[in-house]
């Protein structure tokens, strides 16, 4: 175990008591957009769990995403987040019993290797270490830490990923916006913004999006929107205008509810595609699985409800598709990811003795 990596972010051990009979799990839910660590206590096993489940502290940081921000950039949120948990938790690293670590950009076993290489430096020995795409914490977070059916996610980016009970999985999308993640946050306001410059050039037709995110963005032309893309064509930063996007398909905008639709029929074939793979709706198609939605733009806050449209397209084809709105965010579906694989292997260790 090291004692430094980034700077001096572990200094606090040296300064708080732990107490020796409180062993801890961290769960990571880390995004495109932010970074959260979850800790908290290793329960024992129950049925159901306690509801509300013992969150010993909550730590927030920047994007972790190392597609997106870079590998060292990445590390140094990583580690910084949870140095600020156990620290908040009064507790240290080697009170950790297990470490879930659910973030972005895990697309390959090579990726999650490399990731699984950095923490064991971070740890001692002892801390099982688990990593996995985020899309499975948010899956969790629907179904308690049980890996069974589909998860969308529709945020800064989207991805749908599916368990099956017998362990298969797949996924579709969340390949990030070059290579098409259509029905993001980032899909959805860089269509607009496409919109909006070929209304101006006279190659697509007027649309409201111009003055409303002009005044958003506070400018004065379309032909600025080039230099404020470019100026940081961070992925969450252009995301941040699907709300403008929206408002202007309630007020009737043909250019804009176009954009929202294409949306819903994207995200909607995404979760098709992990259902198809899977066969989660059984044999003749009406089998029930849990569909576990997550993300802004899922979020039904708006008239335009883009969740709502999405799940309906999704029921005309598979009318077990089962809604879930979690009650928990993601990142206690990576902490109860955690403690579910940290048992089972205590269960298969006491058994071999």
């Amino acid at each position: 175990m090291k004692r430094y990596r980034n700077g001096e972010i572990w200094d606090f051990e040296h300064e708080t008591p732990v107490s020796e009979d409180r062993p801890v799990i961290l769960g990571l839910d880390g995004g495109t957009t932010s970074t959260v660590c979850i800790c908290m206590p290793v329960l024992p096993f129950s049925n159901p769990l306690p509801d509300p489940l013992p969150v010993l502290a909550r730590a927030v940081a920047g994007c972790s995403n190392h597609n997106s921000v870079g590998e060292t950039a990445a590390r140094e949120t990583l580690e910084q987040v949870m140095a600020d948990a156990l620290s908040k938790s009064g507790s240290n690293r080697s009170a950790v019993q297990a470490v879930c670590l659910a973030v972005s950009g895990v697309n390959h076993p090579t990726d999650e290797q490399r990731i699984l290489n950095w923490l064991r430096d971070i740890f001692p020995i002892h801390v099982k270490l688990y990593v996995q795409n985020d899309a499975v914490a948010a899956l969790a977070s629907g179904t308690m830490g049980k890996l069974h059916g589909c998860v969308l996610i529709a945020g800064t980016g989207t991805i749908a990923y599916g368990f099956t009970e017998d362990g298969r999985e797949a996924r579709a999308a969340g390949a990030g916006p070059i290579l098409g993640d259509w029905g993001s946050g980032y899909g959805i306001a860089a269509q607009a913004l496409t919109a909006v410059v070929r209304a101006h050039d006279g190659r697509g037709p007027e649309t409201i999006l111009t003055n409303s995110i002009l005044q958003e963005l506070d400018l004065c032309s379309p032909d600025e929107l080039i230099g404020w893309t470019y100026a940081d064509p961070s992925w969450a930063r252009i995301a941040a205008l699907v709300p403008v996007v929206v408002s202007c398909a309630e007020a009737g905008d043909e250019v804009a509810n176009k954009i929202l639709q294409d949306s819903v029929e994207e995200l909607a074939l995404s979760v098709k595609a992990v259902v198809q793979k899977l066969d989660l709706c059984g044999e003749d198609g009406n089998a029930s699985f849990p569909l576990v939605m997550v993300g802004g733009v899922l979020e039904a806050n708006k008239r335009w409800d883009i969740g709502k449209e999405v799940v309906n397209c999704i029921s005309e084809d598979y009318p077990g598709a089962l809604p879930i709105r979690p009650k928990v965010e993601p990142a206690v579906g990576a902490a109860l990811l955690g403690w579910n694989f940290f048992m089972k292997e205590t269960c298969k260790e006491d058994y071999k003795r």
